[in-house]
């Protein structure tokens, strides 16, 4: 009797062939089916659809199922060669922070990007945040934390605080996991080697020592970058008198991109990305450009917490940055679906 037939399909990297294999007494076949691939594309993807029929007997043996992954492996780093191409030498600015940066596995699914990405040829600068591990340690000191606009009131004991925690431990972890998973990280915060000089925000009087970024200087971070070294950077800054400032890191990695002439500005949130309705997590916006993501803001489809990241794009973006993408750090891999897919992992802004 013939086995009963089963399909299922996963999404992943591209192939025109098909592969077929069989016993005796059933037929297993992987089919896999791609879009055209050009070097202006961005998203790609791979169908594979597995059946089961009635064999022949002129069929050959089936395969093992190590067999089966050693093949699909070897594939899809094969297929991945067009995207490796297109991006290797380039500069890739990362902001880590949000829900990747709360989660065991997130984090490791970030840090093994950063290294395959570096390990391919890519130039991965990352810059951190760390609001979640600022709260621990400002809970446990008994200091109040404050926001006002979706930015923290820092006052003299916080900005301690946020240095410590930041410089202290949020950048040393993370230097120390790319490390352990085969790279060079070298940590670094704004301060260094007057990496960022920064200036009080607008409403100090209302937020204390948070700042914005007045300069970059790259000659710090170019060399690590040329030897293949991930440079990690904590967003704290000081201005021209030394005084500590609290800078967002969207806005850090936006300028620093800038500063660079970056490829790639990517920021890692809690959020699919743009969304034209932001009731429907289904309604997300694949790619835009500039034009239409301020259209978006003007008719109210973008608002809050996305707003800033929304600008700190279009600034990278007006100042040389060639793509800017907003994407959904809570999904494992991100990084890789965002540079080595079609599909992506969010939304990306052109100029």
């Amino acid at each position: 009797m013939a086995a009963a037939a089963t399909s299922k399909s996963l999404h992943s990297y591209p192939s025109q062939e098909s592969l077929s294999f069989s016993s005796i007494t059933k037929t297993h076949s992987l089919k896999f089916s791609k879009t055209s691939f050009s070097p202006s594309s961005h998203r790609l993807r791979l169908a594979i659809r597995a059946s089961s029929s009635s064999a022949t007997l002129n069929d050959p043996p089936l395969p093992t199922h190590n067999n089966l992954d050693h093949q699909l492996r070897v594939r899809i780093l094969s297929e991945s060669l067009p995207y490796i191409q297109k991006f290797r030498g380039k500069t890739i600015v990362v902001k880590y922070g949000g829900a990747a940066m709360k989660s065991a596995e997130l984090k490791a699914s970030v840090v093994r990007d950063l290294v395959l990405l570096s390990c391919v040829g890519l130039r991965p600068i990352l810059v951190h945040g760390g609001g979640p591990e600022i709260n621990v340690l400002l809970n446990q000191l008994n200091i109040p934390a404050q926001f006002r606009d979706g930015l923290r009131v820092t006052d003299a004991r916080t900005m301690e605080v946020v240095s410590m925690v930041l410089v202290g431990k949020v950048n040393k972890d993370l230097v120390s996991r790319i490390n352990f998973a085969g790279a060079t990280a070298v940590g670094l915060s704004g301060m260094d080697g007057r990496l960022l000089t920064a200036r009080p925000s607008p409403n100090a009087a209302q937020l204390g020592f948070v700042g914005e970024v007045a300069r970059v200087d790259p000659t710090v971070l170019q060399p690590l970058v040329d030897i293949g070294h991930i440079p990690v950077i904590a967003s704290v800054a000081a201005d021209e008198f030394g005084q500590p400032y609290n800078i967002n890191a969207d806005t850090v990695a936006g300028e620093v991109a800038a500063a660079l002439g970056a490829e790639k500005l990517i920021l890692l949130t809690d959020v699919a990305g743009i969304l034209r309705n932001r009731e429907d997590p289904g309604s997300l916006v694949k790619e835009i450009d500039i034009k239409g993501v301020k259209k978006m803001i003007e008719e109210g489809k973008v608002g809050g917490g996305m707003i800033p990241k929304v600008n700190c794009c279009i600034r990278s973006l007006a100042q040389g940055v060639t793509t800017a993408s907003i994407i959904d750090g809570r999904v494992e891999h991100s990084l890789l679906h965002e540079i080595m897919t079609d599909e992506g992992a969010g939304t990306m802004i052109t100029g």
